[in-house]
């Protein structure tokens, strides 16, 4: 089906903060047209939504295990959700 989209909630741990993650996050959601947002937690962590095809997601998620140059990823959790978040592009948010 062409037209299936998946939604998913993740949090990232690691060094994630003050190493361009979020940009890094952003530009992968873009690049695989992937709708969501994602912000930086207080607890050091950077969370987020994202919407799009599973394929994309998949992809997607594989890049946040990665990260940019100069992160450190420990962990990537997912979880699915029942609604997706608005398809209005991807934003970082506070």
């Amino acid at each position: 089906m062409s037209g299936e989209r998946r939604s998913l909630r993740f949090l990232v741990r690691g060094r994630v903060q003050g190493v361009g993650f979020r940009y890094f996050v952003l530009r992968r959601a873009r690049e695989r047209d992937v709708a969501g947002w994602v912000r930086n937690r207080e607890d050091g962590a950077v969370e987020g939504e994202a919407a799009g095809a599973p394929a994309a997601l998949a992809s997607f998620i594989a890049e946040l295990r990665r990260g940019p140059r100069g992160a450190r990823v420990d962990s990537v959790e997912t979880a699915d959700l029942d609604l997706p978040p608005a398809d209005d592009g991807f934003q970082i948010t506070h």
